[in-house]
């Protein structure tokens, strides 16, 4: 089988360009299933509508991450869609969880959807222990796990910690920088693993944001809500992993970057 997976999408520029690379992404790789980072759909936050039109484009499940809640209203969406998962370690007194289990071919698909401690804004529960807790309860034949994490050495932690911790994962991705590696590999046990597969959005922009927004922060002006550019060039990036579900491994990882025209 095959799994895509879709970095951040920033803004309505990248809900477009999404809109546009998905149908030839999905002709070119046939994904059984289709994951698509949606937090930043609104630059800062996810509304009812715009997770809507993501899974109208074709994805089967939606995540979130350190700004889930940056759109209150979809807050009363989470524990009625258990197809957009905000991460599992978010908090246990917040709405909708972050796991689902979904049938794919002839397995069932278990997405995980984890949020990481360093360098971030909040003190989450540990990853790690939450992704143990949740593998110990899983009935899925595979499972997918995507880090939305800040930094490339806890998103390898926990790449090491769960190759092997449990056969079934077979994927792990990260998200949140905005920026895509290139250090997709294959683990001893035959997990896959990437630390970050990139965003969705304004190709010239600041990780999906007017370059002089962010600038602003740091030549220490007046700062301002962050938006994204309306028009210009974009970039679709992210990842497909192929997993030989007999096995329970990883067989390849192919990095995706889709250049679009200009909006």
């Amino acid at each position: 089988m095959k799994l895509l997976t879709i970095g951040d999408v920033c803004g309505e520029i990248g809900l477009i360009a999404l809109s546009q690379a998905l149908p030839k992404l999905i002709q070119t790789h046939k994904p059984d299933l289709i994951v698509v980072n949606g937090e930043n759909a609104d630059v800062i936050g996810l509304t009812p509508l715009q997770a809507e039109r993501i899974f109208m484009m074709g994805a089967h499940v939606v995540t979130l991450g350190n700004h889930a809640f940056g759109r209150g209203q979809i807050a009363s969406v989470l524990d009625k869609d258990e197809r957009i998962l905000r991460p599992l370690n978010l908090t246990k007194h917040a709405p909708g969880g972050g796991y689902i289990e979904l049938p794919c071919r002839s397995v069932t698909v278990g997405v995980m959807c984890l949020i990481g401690r360093c360098y971030m804004e909040h003190n989450f529960d540990n990853p790690f222990l939450a992704a143990e807790a949740q593998l110990a309860q899983s009935n899925a034949d595979i499972v997918v796990v995507e880090f939305h994490a800040e930094a490339t050495s806890e998103k390898m932690a926990m790449a090491y910690h769960l190759d092997g911790l449990d056969s079934r994962v077979v994927a792990l991705y990260g998200t949140h920088t905005h920026v895509q590696t290139s250090d997709e590999r294959v683990f001893p046990n035959g997990m896959g693993a990437i630390t970050d597969i990139g965003m969705t959005g304004a190709y010239d922009s600041i990780l999906g944001v007017k370059p002089h927004q962010s600038l602003n922060r740091y030549l220490g002006k007046m700062p301002e809500r962050y938006t994204s550019p309306q028009s210009g060039a974009t970039v679709v990036e992210g990842a497909v992993f192929s997993v030989d579900t007999e096995s329970k491994k990883c067989i390849g990882i192919e990095r995706v970057r889709v250049f679009g025209e200009a909006i």
